[in-house]
């Protein structure tokens, strides 16, 4: 009899530990699927941007420095997304993707700063349309953020509780970080509007 009880025991447990491990992987592939949305964009983004250099190009002949920093920025954001891709959610991986998305704002920030000191490039429809597709694609960039730091907050939250603690630890699921934005302070400061 008590070799029913210890067996009926045991068979609850595995139940148990495999309905957490589904729960936890269910939470896990969210996370991927969250980043993967943000990968989409990155991509889009990082597609138009080579467009938008080649059209100042054009009207930008002695600000070739910028461009060329541009370019270069935008080869080392691809890189660390192609990692990130790999390993979505690892802290340092992820770290790397939103240093090297930081640059590429930066630069992308200096170009489109030297863009209005040049009326004729301004006033370029090529140029108009594809600032409008890089700020539309930061825009869905941004949104893609706040669903994969949603979804890594609901598998952190559910990986760190008790039990399922204990079943996170036994398969490796760790701790995942958020994407914290890639715009600089400056950039996200309010305007102080003083009378």
């Amino acid at each position: 009899m008590t070799a029913y009880i210890a067996l009926a025991v045991v068979v609850v447990i595995v139940i148990w530990a495999i309905a957490l491990y589904n729960r936890l992987r269910t939470h896990k592939n969210q996370v991927e699927n969250a980043f993967a949305q943000i990968d989409v964009q990155l991509k889009r983004r990082h597609d138009l941007i080579p467009n938008l250099v080649e059209v100042a190009r054009g009207y930008m002949q002695h600000e070739a420095q910028t461009l060329e920093a541009v370019i270069r920025a935008r080869g080392e954001a691809v890189n660390a997304a192609d990692k990130a891709r790999q390993s979505p959610g690892k802290a340092q991986v992820m770290g790397a993707l939103m240093a090297a998305e930081q640059v590429l704002g930066g630069q992308m920030g200096r170009l489109m700063a030297l863009a209005e000191a040049y009326p004729t490039l301004k006033a370029d429809a090529r140029m108009q349309q594809l600032s409008e597709e890089i700020t539309s694609t930061e825009n869905r960039i941004g949104f893609a953020r706040q669903s994969y730091n949603d979804e890594v907050l609901d598998f952190n939250n559910q990986a760190g509780q008790f039990p399922d603690l204990i079943v996170a630890r036994l398969v490796g699921f760790v701790h995942l970080d958020m994407l914290a934005s890639t715009q600089s302070e400056q950039e996200r400061a309010v305007p102080q509007v003083r009378f």
